[in-house]
Formats: structure tokens, sequence, C-alpha cells
């Protein structure tokens, strides 16, 4: 089984330490330890009550806050190296909090001569400029402008160019941008053609005519498999909704009767497009392969579903056995119902996995919410990609309550692991996405079975 990590947030932010309390036996193990996989009929029998996790407990949360900011504190005191800069830009946007401080160890890193930020290693100028992006667009702005066309690499150009649209989204920004990304040798690129793509949207003023939601709700993929479908807003700030629809094509229900829900953040840390590393859950069809525990300490012991992206997963893989070759565009695009190819947006976890992106599992969260308390998506966690269904932990680190897992026995509960995942934006209304909103498409969608 492959290191499911989510970007080392555990190594950045001081969960090794924390995670040695619990190998010295200050913590009961789950019944799930990292690397296990988990058959429908383990998933079955599991309850919350059995999954306690240092990290999501008060004395977890509270020793990886403090090992966090302590990094933030030497990184704000100047002269620090690039790993404690990194590590200190993350923690700011991971704790919302210490934005001056944030916005300083950016202009400092920005604007130093003596070490420019072109002469670093490419995995630190991607941090810096994705903190830029994330934390102070508009006040680094001048600062990345100079830069962006001697970033040689298209993911740092892409994420600089965002950072610039985002301070600046007037016509003249835009034509620059257009023009910067004219000049490259490399448009050809899955995140450049994103951007183009996007400059080009900004450009008409308008976005394109999401196709029926029904007909993707009803889409047969391969029959007999089920169907996780998240289905967000354009600003991923407002929490989705997962469903899932059974192997006989009907949703999967409650005791109530309504079909089964529960909210789903599709948002990343960073909330860059999604075809950028780090950025948000891309739009699109996803293969489900299976469930296991991730071996990173912020995903907590909980059983994931374990999703893979076109390119990630070898196309028979995707397919789950039915189809040979090498993947195309129009192999995707045959994936999905006639109504919705070559609708553009549905088309981004095509280009994020000729990108290279990959591990966006669903998975629950040890991440202790309170600092995001009054956002939108509060008490959701951003992840660095994933897909996180919320989870409710005791201040002793026991877990109360789990929508991860009750995600996990829906998909699972007619005794198959092996599916698909959903992604897609409904609309751009700014609130959470609720069932009353696509019960509709539901009920329409069911009726065609």
């Amino acid at each position: 089984m492959r290191n499911h990590r989510v970007r080392a947030w555990a190594l950045r932010l001081g969960a090794p330490a924390v995670l040695a309390v619990w190998l010295a036996g200050c913590a009961v193990a789950p019944p799930t330890p990292p690397g296990k996989r988990h058959s429908p009929g383990e998933i079955a029998r599991y309850e919350p009550a059995q999954f306690s996790w240092p990290l999501a407990s008060a004395q977890g949360t509270r020793q990886a806050r403090d090992e966090a900011m302590a990094a933030v504190a030497r990184a704000a005191q100047g002269g620090a190296d690039e790993e404690t800069i990194a590590k200190a830009l993350r923690a700011v946007a991971f704790y919302d909090t210490e934005h001056e401080a944030g916005r300083r160890i950016l202009a400092e890193v920005l604007g130093d001569n003596r070490q420019p930020l072109l002469q670093s290693p490419v995995e630190f100028q991607r941090a810096v400029l994705t903190a830029a992006y994330t934390l102070d667009a508009a006040g680094t702005a001048p600062l990345i402008a100079p830069l962006l066309e001697q970033l040689t690499t298209p993911r740092q150009f892409a994420i600089a160019a965002y950072t610039l649209r985002r301070a600046d989204a007037s016509a003249t920004q835009r034509e620059r941008l257009a023009s910067a990304l004219a000049r490259r040798n490399d448009r050809d690129d899955p995140r450049l053609v994103a951007l183009a793509r996007t400059l080009q949207a900004d450009a008409a003023g308008a976005d394109a005519t999401r196709p029926p939601l029904a007909d993707l709700l009803a889409a047969p993929f391969k029959r007999g498999l089920p169907v996780v479908y998240s289905l967000q807003r354009r600003d991923r700030r407002h929490p989705g909704l997962a469903l899932v629809r059974d192997v006989d094509g009907r949703f999967v229900r409650g005791a109530d009767g309504r079909p089964f829900a529960i909210p789903h953040l599709a948002l990343a840390l960073s909330n860059l497009p999604g075809t950028v590393t780090l950025g948000n859950t891309p739009q699109g069809l996803f293969t489900v392969v299976g469930a296991g525990t991730a071996d990173n300490p912020w995903i907590g012991p909980t059983p994931f579903l374990e999703s893979k992206i076109p390119v990630e997963a070898p196309l028979a893989e995707f397919s789950h056995g039915t189809a040979e070759g090498a993947w195309t565009q129009a192999a995707y695009e045959a994936w999905l119902p006639p109504s919705w190819r070559g609708y553009a947006p549905i088309q981004e976890a095509w280009l994020a996995g000729l990108a290279g992106r990959d591990e966006m599992l669903l998975h629950g969260t040890a991440v202790d919410p309170a600092p995001y308390r009054g956002q939108p998506y509060y008490p959701g966690t951003p992840t660095d990609g994933c897909l996180m269904a919320q989870e409710l932990w005791s201040p002793e680190g026991q877990l109360l309550k789990s929508d991860q897992l009750a995600l996990a026995r829906a998909f699972t509960g007619s005794g198959v692991d092996r599916g698909w995942l959903v992604v897609v934006d409904i609309d751009d209304r700014a609130a959470a996405v609720t069932l009353d909103d696509v019960l509709a498409d539901i009920q329409s969608a069911e009726s065609r079975r």
C-alpha cells in the first residue's frame, strides 16, 4: 500500500512527537492500525467508540499547536532556514492565526535580494507562492509580478498567476497574464491549460452552463458498483454534500426514508484550483478501489475510501477491469453521460491526473476545528485536496461521532468496496449544499432506473 500522507502534514506540524506519546502506551491503539485494509464486513462492524487517537485529544492538539507556533516565532524573527520558513507559513494557514507574522515572513522571503526566491529549490518556491496566494495575495502581488515570467516550472507559474489574478481581477491584469502565458513554450502543460481556460472564462464574463445534474446522478458508469456523489458549491468554503448511490441504482436511504447525506468538504487549505498540487479537490470522475487506514495522523484512524483520478489509476484499474489501452481525453469523457461530455469543469480531474496529482482520499479528520470557528466551513477542516467528512472527538481523544464511518458503511453496505466517486460544483450559491437542493434531481435520476 502506498503512503497516504496528504502531503506530509505530520512532518510539517509536529505530529510525530504526538504519536510518540501513543507509541509509549499513553493511548489505546485503534482497531485499524496504519496501513490496514478493510473489508465491507469489517466496516459494517466498526463503531465510533472503538477508535481513539492522541492527536485528536486536548493534549495532542495543544502539543502540535505549540510546536507549530514555535516555528512561526522563529521564522518571524528573520534569517530562518527554508524548512522553518515553509513550516511556519504552513502553520499560519493551518491554524488561521498569526497572520501579521505570516505577511512579514512572506515579505522578507519575496523581497530578499541576497537570496532570491528564484535561486531556491522549486519545492520551497511552491511553499512560498502557495502561502502568498492563501495568506496575502494583494500584499505580495507587487513582489510576485516581476518574478512571474522567470518561474521556470509550470506549477510555480500557475500559482503565481492565480495569485496575481486574485489580487487584481481587472481586464488589464487578465491581459498581462494571458500575454505572459502565451510566451511560454509549455502551454500544453495541464496546469497551464486550466489557467488559460480560467482566463478565457474571465474574459467571457459568464460560466459554462452546467448540464442537468439528474443526468450525472443517473449515469451508469459500471452497473453493479456503488457511487459516491460529492456535490459542491463553486466557492469551496461552503460545505458540500455527499450522497451514495447503491449497486441497484437507488440512493442509499436513512432510517427516515430520506437519502443518506453528510456534509462533505472539498476545500484545500490553500484554496488553489484543483489542477495545482495542494489545491482543492478537482471536479470529475474518480475510481474507488477499497478502504484503508492512513499513516498520516491528521487523517486519524477511521477507514478512508481510496479514490484515484485518471492517469493516477491506469485505465484497467480505473474501469475495474473493463477497459484496456492507454488513457486519452476521449477515454475519460466516454465514462460521462453524453450531456456532460465537453463540459470543461468536469474535465478538471482529467487535467489534474495529467498534472500528477494523486492521493486524494475520502477521509475523516483528527484536526481540531477550533481555529476555523467563524468560517463558513466550520466545523469542517480543510485538507490538501482530499474530501473531508466531519468527526467529533472527546478531550481524551475518543471518537464520539464519525460521518466518515457512516459514509464508508453506506458505500460498502452491499458488500462491495469498489466503485466510483463524482465531484461536481452544482452552482455558486454562498451557502452549504443541502439535501433539499438536490432532492428533485435524485428523484429524477432514480425514475430512470
